[in-house]
């Protein structure tokens, strides 16, 4: 706006001071209407709040900075700084020549831009009715944008679990550990191969977790989720295994995208239902590593006590129990300093051939209260008052919500892990359960849902910020209603660049999506508040209508393709793990480009429809009072 002034022939200090008073207003409600977004942002629950609480506070603290500087620092430098290309003399070098031909352009823009908006005052219905068919085409393109949590992003790091049957050595766990990695290495984007048994996340001599390692992205032709689908395929002819998970580390959301929940009292019927549920999951296209909780049965020995008979003998159950706990899975006893100068605990317990078979527990002698002839506890064996009988348990049990829980857990390949959820959801109310039993969702699906709830709040909140911070500046209630119906027409833009970039739904598109709501504000305050300037001057309205529009066309666009400009690297996902945070840049991007063109034109034609309004109330008010006073008059 300086540069505008000097141009028309002010002198630079002249220019700072007109310049800078005359957008004063635009700039204070731009910069606390991105105030008023980013606020409720910053303090947003749940894991996106998390995600998102120093992201914005940081943004509210530099744009408020930003806004000082913009009243301070810029106008000083404006008023002595003399620029020979703000008065429109551009040298012949090859910089003047471009900034002459840019100036050319922008003045042609500028002229095409006012008769256009000269049409669509003529034409407003037209205007209307194409806006308002743009944000409504919105929403039908919806299906079209999967969701999920977060994108998985490329670290070149896969984490592979899986688990050999129930009961196995941890000799044979450890041999199908070296044939797994051997296999994994088999791929020549794999750099190296970390496998642990019994460890961290995956307790159980049965499981094992192997670290993968690729080649960084740029020298691998294939992306690390491509590559899950041939190592899966791969790992399954390894006989004696059963792949759990293979993919990404999931440090955020809650394990595995795809959970159910399937609670009951009785063990056998959550059994029969986890096997429909488990089917109904495999079923769902992209489900993957469908995995359940209810795992076979534990093999294990059974004491069954003989009550009476024990207790005729003086053995209590837990005089049983404390006799055979020791003995079967150890007592530490006492520490040991090794050489290392590190204490180890030492347990004591029978060895493995004396517990190895039934007969061997059989004789476990166990000291009675009674006492024989010479005063001492008289022995019994364990055979005497028990019998031991192969059998089997579960592995764990566990509960959710004071009921027994069989959880279903699976991973989702080559789809948004939303819509597998919705689609599995479907599958699941056709299953017909018992009285007392049900299902619940979890994952992702239930992180995204969480997410879109208090995006939401602070979304609502943000338009409520947003609407009284312009009714105060602009003094006015009316007018910020035609500024803040920019907000929907970058809906539209949002989707399309979501299609397009075949990104989905996720808390960072979201978070583009809010922000959006800060930024495009910004080119109708510029444009109403100029219009309310001219009208001030005694411009009739078409006419400053079309003035605004001319005049600012310049630093909307500006502004514009400086937020487009400064969103396409991370549009682009570049870098490692890139394609997480792309989806904001792809929003943004999006919802500017297509609010900042329908704003341009929408926004004065809403302008002058509520000063119609505001107009008409006014007139009708002015009829009203006296009618009323004379109503009153003796």
């Amino acid at each position: 706006n300086i540069v505008r002034h000097v141009a028309l022939g002010a002198d630079h200090h002249q220019a700072a001071l007109e310049g800078t008073r005359e957008i004063g207003l635009a700039v204070l409600a731009t910069t606390f209407s991105i105030v008023a977004v980013f606020l409720p942002v910053g303090f947003m629950g749940g894991i996106i709040g998390r995600f998102f609480h120093q992201f914005g506070l940081t943004v509210v603290a530099a744009v408020l900075i930003s806004m000082f500087v913009s009243f301070t620092l810029d106008p000083m430098l404006s008023s002595i700084w003399r620029d020979p290309q703000a008065e429109g003399k551009f040298s012949r070098g090859p910089v003047g020549r471009l900034l002459a031909w840019f100036h050319a352009l922008m003045e042609r823009l500028s002229a095409g831009y006012e008769r256009l908006l000269a049409w669509s005052l003529a034409h407003r219905k037209t205007v209307l009715a194409i806006a308002f068919a743009s944000f409504l085409g919105s929403f039908p393109l919806m299906k079209f944008v999967g969701s999920e949590f977060v994108p998985e992003p490329d670290l070149s790091e896969l984490q592979v679990q899986f688990k050999t049957p129930v009961g196995a050595s941890l000799e044979l766990t450890s041999q199908k550990a070296r044939q797994a990695e051997a296999a994994l290495r088999e791929f020549p984007e794999v750099r190296y191969t970390y496998a642990t048994v019994n460890t961290g996340f995956v307790q159980g001599k049965n499981r094992v977790n192997i670290f993968v390692q690729l080649a960084p992205r740029k020298e691998r032709q294939r992306s690390q989720n491509e590559l899950t689908k041939p190592m899966r395929e791969r790992l399954s002819r390894i006989a004696g295994i059963e792949l759990q998970q293979i993919g990404a580390y999931k440090s955020v959301s809650s394990g595995k995208p795809l959970q159910v929940s399937v609670l009951g009292q009785e063990r056998k019927i959550l059994t029969e239902l986890g096997g429909q549920f488990m089917a109904a999951t495999r079923a769902v296209p992209g489900a993957v590593d469908v995995e359940s909780s209810d795992e076979a049965a534990k093999p294990q020995l059974a004491v069954e006590l003989k009550r009476e008979l024990a207790s005729d003998l003086g053995i209590s159950v837990g005089q049983l129990a404390a006799t055979l706990r020791p003995l079967l899975a150890g007592q530490a006893v006492g520490n040991w300093r090794g050489p290392d100068d590190q204490y180890y605990d030492v347990q004591v317990r029978l060895s493995r051939a004396d517990r190895a078979r039934a007969e061997d527990l059989q004789r476990v002698p166990l000291a009675s209260t009674q006492t024989d002839a010479a005063g001492a506890p008289r022995m019994v064996s364990l055979r005497e008052i028990a019998s031991i009988v192969p059998g089997s348990g579960p592995q764990q049990i566990n509960r959710k919500e004071q009921l027994r829980e069989v959880l279903i857990t699976a991973n989702v390949f080559n789809r948004a892990a939303g819509d597998a959820a919705t689609e599995l959801r479907a599958k699941l109310e056709r299953i017909a359960m018992p009285p007392g039993y049900r299902f619940t969702m979890g994952g992702s699906s239930k992180d995204i849902q969480e997410s879109l709830s208090f995006a939401t709040q602070a979304l609502a909140l943000a338009v409520i910020f947003i609407y009284l911070i312009l009714a105060s500046q602009f003094g006015s209630f009316i007018q910020p209603v035609a500024i803040m119906m920019s907000l929907p027409l970058s809906l539209i833009g949002v989707v399309l660049a979501l299609i397009i970039a075949r990104s989905t739904l996720n808390i960072f598109s979201i978070i583009g999506f809010i922000m959006l709501m800060g930024l495009v504000t910004k080119n109708a305050i510029l444009l109403i508040d100029f219009i309310n300037q001219s009208r001030r001057e005694g411009l009739e309205r078409s006419a400053a209508v079309l003035r605004a529009g001319g005049v600012r066309l310049r630093p909307i666009l500006m502004t514009t393709l400086a937020m487009i400009f400064g969103m396409f690297p991370l549009a682009l996902g570049l870098g490692e793990g890139g394609e997480q945070r792309a989806p904001m840049g792809q929003a943004v991007i999006g919802g500017v480009i297509t609010s900042s063109l329908l704003t341009l034109i929408v926004v004065p034609v809403i302008y002058t429809y509520l000063d119609d309004l505001a107009a008409w109330v006014k007139r009708f008010g002015k009829l009203a009072i006296p009618s009323h006073r004379a109503a009153k008059t003796p």
